[in-house]
């Protein structure tokens, strides 16, 4: 692809590890200089460091909790000092727990909705302050198909996914007039990413009573196209929204679900 964001400023939340990492080599491909923004400092900086030595871009790694306002406003304040001025925010940092309704700890609910919704809430709050200021800039949340419909004892992940697109149509209402677009992306399943691999298969195996693999496979059966979504799939769509040829989208919520998703 013809590079599309040359030299554009961007932050990548959850960028360390899985689809963030993905993200930041996409937009390092792209042409963007990168901020890394992660929990896991030490994998923040090793994706930072494959983007200055195979991309010959400039990547800066942080260690951001985005729950804590301080420190998200520092994120924002500090790449601004580096780099000058931010052109996109990927909002990608999330977390899901899973759990029936009548037995969720509301400790654990709380977590999801904290991470996922508000945290997101506060990474808008303060890249809007400087978006407006330089009247442009992208925001894009990396959401989910479970914000489009519900999902089985996965109610705190759906709920805040759900009030996240509201949160995405609000503030692209609210930035629109300062040239700031705000959407987001909402992937299928991602089979092969480390939160399946690592976790999931063996998480539905134990609550079904079924192979690992035979749930890759019940995933897959409920896509159209019979394969789950990759990081590519993710990222081709990221990148169009990202670039001025999405100049005309704000407020959006793109579904990239092979099929599965349709509303």
């Amino acid at each position: 692809m013809t590079v599309m964001l040359q030299d554009q400023i961007a932050i990548v939340t959850g960028g360390a590890q899985g689809l963030g990492q993905a993200i930041c080599y996409r937009l390092a491909e792209a042409g963007c200089h990168v901020v890394v923004a992660d929990l896991n400092e030490a994998a923040a900086a090793e994706t930072a460091a494959t983007i200055e030595a195979q991309m010959g871009r400039r990547a800066l790694a942080m260690k951001v909790d985005v729950t804590q306002e301080a420190q998200v406003a520092e994120m924002i304040d500090r790449t601004v000092r580096e780099f000058g001025r931010l052109d996109i925010l990927v909002a990608n940092a999330g977390i899901l727990i899973s759990g029936d309704i009548d037995e969720f700890p509301v400790e654990k609910w709380q977590a999801v909705i904290n991470v996922n919704l508000v945290g997101y809430m506060i990474c808008v709050k303060h890249a809007a302050r400087v978006m407006k200021a330089q009247r442009s800039g992208v925001i894009i949340q990396i959401n989910s198909k479970s914000g489009k419909k519900g999902s089985y004892k996965n109610s705190a992940y759906a709920a805040s996914k759900f009030g996240g697109i509201g949160l995405t149509q609000s503030a692209a209402l609210e930035l629109a007039e300062y040239g700031v677009r705000v959407n987001a992306i909402c992937p299928g399943n991602l089979l092969d990413s480390p939160l399946w691999v690592d976790s999931l298969y063996k998480q539905y195996a134990r609550r079904w009573g079924i192979t690992e693999e035979e749930v890759r496979q019940k995933y897959i059966n409920e896509v159209p196209m019979k394969r789950g979504c990759t990081y590519d799939d993710v990222t081709n769509v990221l990148l169009f929204l990202a670039s001025d040829q999405a100049s005309y989208m704000t407020g959006q919520a793109i579904n990239v679900t092979g099929g599965q998703e349709m509303r």
